[in-house]
Formats: structure tokens, sequence, C-alpha cells
């Protein structure tokens, strides 16, 4: 199916899966391009949108269309951050379970199920990026920003902290110094500030931001699926290892990798460069057809 990132969802997973209108779908050339959808509240995370994201990626990932996942927002918001009455107010006054239920699924999308998802994943910043919201943005593998979306961390100006997995999500990828100044401020920053800090890979203008965004979609198109899945598992684990035990699990990951991989990358990638001699690997990926 083709379309805009907030073109109607797609039929052949949605009407199957059972998710709603808060989440649409729209799956072309292998990339699924999922929104949220509620742009008269900037996207604000409702529990609509937390058991619907969880349907879609169970979706996305058993999807053999799909290649690459984009996550972006409808309308000039990519989220707002979780919705104050929806998600906080209404479920604190119900039953605790329920509530511990729905934290617990929040979780699992924003961040458990994204970092490791098993296939690549990009969060595409159209517009206003606020608390919650940069637990999905860091989750991703990825992330594209427009030069004028903008970003903050406006907890502490209605007296919370940025809860949630909010601060543990900055830490991993800002400086002390900048995470500390915005979380004690509640000031803003724009989608190029965010590139120069590191939130995301890269700020572009607004009217580039789908065409470039795809563009480094096709890119991870290129390479193996399965050793691409096993790459950024091994990062995210290795990061909070001694050197020895990463060194240790890195090369048996390797090994596993090699020996599970069902298109043989390896040996693909050996034989090209040394026997063909037709390709670079410093420049390119393998060409995998062959």
């Amino acid at each position: 199916m083709t379309g805009s990132p907030n073109g109607a969802r797609d039929p052949e997973t949605s009407g199957a899966r059972g998710w709603g209108d808060t989440v649409l779908v729209d799956i072309e050339d292998g990339i699924a391009w999922v929104t949220l959808n509620r742009p008269d509240k900037r996207n604000a995370i409702n529990p609509g949108i937390v058991w619907e994201m969880n349907a879609v990626l169970d979706a996305m990932e058993e999807d053999d269309r799909v290649q690459v996942v984009v996550i972006t927002g409808a309308g000039d918001a990519f989220s707002a951050g979780q919705d104050l009455k929806e998600y906080f107010r209404d479920v604190d006054a119900g039953p605790p379970l329920a509530r511990e239920r729905l934290y617990q699924a929040n979780s699992a999308w924003q961040w458990r199920r994204m970092m490791y998802f098993s296939k690549p994943t990009i969060a595409m910043v159209n517009g206003w990026c606020f608390g919650g919201a940069f637990q999905v943005l860091i989750g991703c593998d990825l992330a594209v920003a427009a030069e004028d979306a903008t970003f903050g961390l406006s907890e502490i100006n209605w007296g919370i902290i940025p809860a949630g997995i909010v601060t543990k999500s900055l830490a991993e990828v800002m400086s002390q110094r900048d995470a500390l100044y915005y979380i004690m401020t509640g000031e803003t920053f724009t989608g190029r500030q965010a590139a120069e800090m590191r939130v995301v890979n890269f700020a572009v203008p607004a009217e580039d931001l789908r065409e470039r965004t795809k563009a480094l979609a096709d890119t991870l198109k290129q390479k193996n699926p399965f050793v691409l899945r096993s790459a950024k598992t091994a990062y995210h684990h290795v990061k909070s290892m001694p050197w020895d035990s990463a060194m240790e699990y890195l090369m048996a990951k390797s090994d596993q990798t090699k020996y599970r991989d069902p298109e043989k990358g390896d040996q693909k990638g050996m034989s090209q460069f040394l026997d063909d001699k037709t390709y670079r690997p410093g420049l390119q990926a393998y060409d995998r057809s062959r």
C-alpha cells in the first residue's frame, strides 16, 4: 500500500490485528510508516495508543513486507508525551491492577520492545516532542528531526520529575550538562539543537524530512537483516559490560550470528571482495541477491 505517513491504515494488517484509529500504518517499498494519530491532542499518548502500538509492533514484526519501521506523528507534532487526563488522572482513579498493566504495556512498546526490535526503527520527529515522547524517540535505533521541531521536558513546570524512563533515556544520549539544563529549566530546544546534542542523528528542513528519512531507511534495507539485528542487540548489551566481558560476549555473538544467519552474509561478502572483486566493503554493502 502506498501513500503518505499520515494516510489510511494498511487494511491487510490493521483489520486482522484489530487496532483502532489512534495509530495509522502505511507500508510502502519495505518501509512501515507508523503514525501516532491524535493531531488535535498533539499525539499525546493515551491508553488507546499504548495498546494499539503493542499490536502494531506485533504485526510489523511478523509482516515480511516490512524491512524498516518509521515512527512519526500526525499534524504538527511527533508527540506531546503522555496524555495527562487519559493516561494519568483517569487511570489513577481506577483499579491499581489496571494501572499497573497499562504502565507495563507502555514500557513494553516505548523502550523495551523498541530497543531490541527485530527490524530497524527510525523516529521521524516532525514537530512537538515532549516528556514521554523521549522514551519513544530514544528507544528507536535512529532519529531524524525537522530543523524547526520543538523538544522539551516541561515536567518541572508543573511540579513533577521526568519519570517513566524519560530521565534514563536522556542520560543515554545527552551529556550531563545538557540533560540537567533542560530537566531543571523546562526550556525548549529545536531540531537543530537536538542534532548538535546528538539527541537525533541529524536535522533537515521540514519539507525534506520524509525524503531524507526514506533515504536512511533505504540504506538500512540494503543490509543483511539478521546481522543488522544482531549488531544492534550486541551494542545494547555491551554498553554496560566491562571490557573483558564485552570481548567474550562479542566473540560469542559473532560466532552465533555467522552460524544462524540464513543468508550466510560473511561468506558472500568475503567472496565478492576477495574473489570477485566486485565491491568495496568500506563503501557499500555486498550484493545480497547473489
